[in-house]
């Protein structure tokens, strides 16, 4: 077994979120600035250590106002829980490029086990000769098990904001030696 260390290449990786709102569409944001720690041999990565932190002030709606009430008290409240966490504690192979990655996911100091379909897209050699691997993951939590209950009654019935949480995360990381 070859256990490496990777580096996420952040101009090439993603963290993007959506939520329902109205209960007809959906708002679709990211967050800017994040981190990981993959140490991974991309032959076996069951055997992966992965966490990912990521910036809670850095949430992108396109939309100023929406962002700072996301990191309002209602919701991240980003002054006292400055980042999000994932930590993976068990990574099981479905099949021959996917993966369940579960994991203990903090948001707002508070701790929740939650599992996302992994996809292992392969590996590369850039034209600079370093070696890349990429994934992508995808999962849903439950928004109101964090504690972000914000929301508001609809006079049609229903809600303003949807508590399932949809997330894709694409990451491209490079070799370290």
């Amino acid at each position: 077994m070859n256990t490496w260390n990777w580096q996420v290449d952040t101009a090439h990786s993603a963290v993007d979120f959506s939520v329902r709102h109205l209960m007809i569409s959906k708002v679709k944001g990211c967050f800017n600035e994040f981190t990981a720690t993959i140490e991974a041999d991309p032959t076996d990565l069951t055997t992966a250590s992965i966490s990912l932190e990521i910036q809670t002030a850095s949430v992108d709606t396109r939309n100023a106002d929406r962002d700072a009430h996301l990191c309002g008290a209602d919701f991240f409240d980003c002054q006292q829980h400055p980042t999000l966490t994932f930590v993976a504690t068990e990574i099981c192979q479905i099949d021959n490029d996917q993966y369940s990655v579960t994991g203990d996911c903090t948001i707002c100091g508070v701790t929740c086990k939650e599992t996302f379909t992994t996809h292992y897209a392969g590996s590369s050699t850039d034209p600079w000769g370093n070696e890349k691997i990429a994934f992508t993951a995808e999962g849903c939590i439950n928004r109101s098990d964090y504690g972000l209950k914000y929301n508001a009654a609809l006079e049609t019935g229903g809600v303003l904001i949807s508590d399932l949480v949809t997330i894709a995360i694409e990451i491209q990381a490079s070799r370290t030696v």
